[in-house]
């Protein structure tokens, strides 16, 4: 069997499913297709996240400096912002369980490597050059692994569920990424804190393992693949005309819109601001604030569950409580993430007040993020070029996470008085506390002054 052949999309069954067990039988795998992708997809965040834990604990053994594994952590952003857009359209073809499964399969491998490796520079003495090598190029396989789980994901929806249920849907599926950072800060620290930092690595590849098997097991690709008639013949929907245009000219109007641009930019400034939290939170928490890596991690763990609760609202408080106005909901969402931001990185407080700044952080930028990064990018674009739209909005965005990676890295990095032992150099974090916050105020003021503009263009069909 050829590599193409293994990956294609499904043939349709030649065993049909008998009609009066139809609904019976396509509830029940959709059902599966949804929570096995949906679980999965957290896990893969698992193997994402996992450097982010151990950043301290890796800098304390004088392996690697902030500066290197800025540089490492933003190998998977470059990496993941080119693979998502071409993972998009590659995944359309695939059967996205055999898809899926292989990026969180080869994802957890890396895992192990990186974790094997930790363990071998400390019992043969690898280099910490080649230690940083190994590293770097490592995490970059880990990036294009992970672009092979969002689209997959999300086609499933569109294959398995008609278009009145898929929004509902969605929120949930782009929830599991929040549920996949508690679970790498609260257990992934407590191991680490104990078993030291090569052991988080072991836990994320066993973590992915068990993940890939939930794919297999319970992910289908196609009804019509189970012996199903599509999922327009089951929901009884009418299918939509096409646009009159092809899909390319479409997408050419789309990368001339200077609405999508403005977009996307918004929208790099959000993820240089979320993830800030997410990659360097612990290690803050532990240099600035004197808590232990477990305490830290279980702070952040917190920003992950009203992460949730913010993507999950954040469609509701839009089209219900605001009447579909996008203005409202982005200041709101972005002046409190902002002044929850400056409260964590400025003030005191012990671990419940932490706890409260990056909660109220965290719900806000879920909800920020689905607004712009979503809902405005739709508004403003034909519907037959939503894909290219938040395509453009993905890379740029993803892109800005890593030079957040590398500029975060270098600036705590040469910002910090040196010691005689790493574990008591004093760290001044005050520099690229301004760089987050000043992106956390770009990030909504940019979309909110030019929307009317950006509307404007859309309605003329511009």
């Amino acid at each position: 069997m050829s590599l193409y052949s293994f990956y294609r999309i499904s043939k349709p069954s030649a065993a049909k499913v008998p009609p009066g067990d139809e609904q019976k039988v396509y509830k029940s795998l959709r059902n599966k297709t949804f929570w096995g992708a949906t679980i999965a997809y957290s896990l893969y965040y698992v193997c994402r996240l996992s450097l982010s834990v151990v950043k301290q604990p890796v800098i304390d053994s004088e392996l690697l400096t902030a500066g290197q594994l800025g540089i490492i952590g933003s190998a998977l952003f470059f990496v993941y912002a080119v693979g998502k857009f071409m993972n998009g359209f590659i995944a359309d073809y695939c059967n996205i369980r055999r898809f899926m499964a292989t990026g969180l399969a080869v994802s957890a491998l890396v895992n192990l490597i990186m974790g094997t490796l930790g363990f071998l520079h400390g019992d043969i003495g690898i280099a910490s050059a080649a230690v940083f090598i190994s590293f770097a190029i490592l995490w970059g396989i880990n990036g294009w692994m992970q672009s092979m789980g969002s689209p997959p994901g999300i086609i499933s929806l569109s294959r398995w569920f008609p278009l009145s249920k898929r929004g509902t849907y969605y929120g949930i599926f782009c929830a599991s990424p929040y549920f996949g950072e508690f679970l790498s800060f609260i257990i992934i620290g407590a191991i680490v804190g104990t078993f030291g930092w090569q052991s988080g690595f072991i836990f994320s590849a066993a973590a992915g393992v068990i993940g890939t098997l939930i794919i297999l097991f319970f992910v289908s690709d196609t009804p019509e693949s189970k012996g199903l008639p599509s999922v327009q013949e089951l929901s009884s929907e009418n299918l939509r005309k096409e646009d009159r245009m092809r899909t390319s000219e479409v997408q050419k109007i789309v990368l001339k819109h200077p609405g999508i641009w403005i977009i996307s930019a918004a929208s790099a400034f959000i993820y240089i601001t979320k993830y800030a939290v997410a990659g360097w939170g612990v290690l803050f928490l532990q240099k600035e604030k004197l808590f232990s890596i477990e305490t830290a991690s279980q702070i952040i763990a917190f920003s992950a569950v009203f992460g949730v609760v913010g993507t999950v609202l954040a469609g509701w408080l839009s089209d219900t409580v605001f009447k579909s106005d996008r203005i409202k909901p982005a200041i709101l969402s972005g002046v409190i993430s902002f002044a929850a931001l400056a409260l964590f990185l400025f003030s005191g407080g012990g671990y419940v007040l932490n706890v409260i700044y990056v909660s109220l952080f965290s719900l806000a930028i879920g909800v920020l993020y689905c607004i712009v990064s979503g809902l405005m990018a739709v508004d403003i674009v034909p519907r037959k070029a939503t894909g290219a739209a938040l395509g453009i909005v993905g890379i740029s965005s993803y892109i800005a996470a890593g030079i957040q990676d590398i500029a975060s890295g270098y600036l705590i990095e040469g910002n910090m008085q040196q010691a005689a032992d790493i574990a008591d150099a004093v760290y001044n974090f005050t520099p690229v506390s301004v760089f987050w916050l000043a992106a956390a105020l770009i990030s909504f003021l940019l979309p909110v002054f030019n929307w009317k503009k950006m509307m404007k263009k859309a309605n003329a069909g511009e």
